[in-house]
């Protein structure tokens, strides 16, 4: 969700090569935006009278939206928005964890998600960042009926989410590194050719690096933010990781 729909449109394109066409009427100002053809993600306007901060969301699929919309209530979350369907193309609902990191709902119809991975301005990868993982895991487990794998640490609080044996998203719990401005919250990864290279544009185009350039065990990473303040990591990932 952006306050200046246009400009964003020309950060995002000018970046990852996108493209754009109008999405669901219900939404209000809205374009998909599609990369060679393939959808692989959303922006939206945010109505003048929501001081929200401007941000990626992450949306978590479900097979039936109210039903997890009420399972989010049952295990001590909140649901902000919805459900409610977005014409043919699904059912969705805003919500936010025990901790307060806000996230989606979304429940297919003739709009799956993502249609392409792997490739370079695609979303390859999505982690939340909280105070500490035990806070926060069982409401995810109880809510999406999800399986964790914890990485034994004794200064590393991280664990993994998985799906039918597959890692699908993660948990890092940062303690008191935790940005105070920004609370818990969901972090974006897109896969790009070369770090580096994403953060000069980022920069040229209006944006600011949060976290300059690191090496990480699955690849070389940075966080930034675009020119409305919406942050999200720059990967470039290791064929072997």
């Amino acid at each position: 969700m952006t306050r200046d729909l246009p400009a964003t449109q020309e950060f995002y394109g000018s970046l990852f090569g996108w493209e754009f066409r109008p999405g669901p009427e219900q939404l209000g100002p809205y374009v998909r935006a599609l990369l060679d053809g393939h959808e692989v993600a959303g922006i939206g306007r945010l109505p003048a009278d929501r001081h929200l901060p401007i941000a990626w969301t992450t949306y978590l699929a479900t097979d039936d939206a109210d039903a997890t919309a009420e399972a989010v209530r049952h295990c001590g979350g909140t649901v902000g928005v919805g459900p409610l369907d977005a014409g043919d193309a699904g059912r969705l609902a805003i919500a936010s964890d025990p901790m307060g990191a806000v996230f989606g709902l979304w429940q297919a119809a003739a709009h799956l998600g993502t249609a392409v991975v792997g490739r370079p301005g695609t979303p390859t990868w999505n982690e939340l960042l909280t105070l500490e993982t035990s806070s926060v895991v069982k409401f995810y487990q109880n809510v999406f009926d999800c399986t964790v794998e914890a990485v034994v640490s004794a200064d590393f609080d991280y664990v993994t989410l998985h799906v039918d044996g597959r890692a699908v998203a993660s948990v890092h719990g940062l303690g008191q590194a935790l940005p105070r401005d920004r609370g818990p919250h969901w972090m974006t990864h897109f896969e790009v050719a070369d770090v580096d290279e994403a953060v000069e544009r980022v920069v040229e185009l209006g944006g600011h690096v949060v976290k300059p350039a690191w090496e990480a065990s699955y690849g070389r990473m940075a966080t930034v933010a675009d020119p409305e303040g919406a942050t999200f990591t720059l990967v470039r990932s290791r064929a072997d990781a």
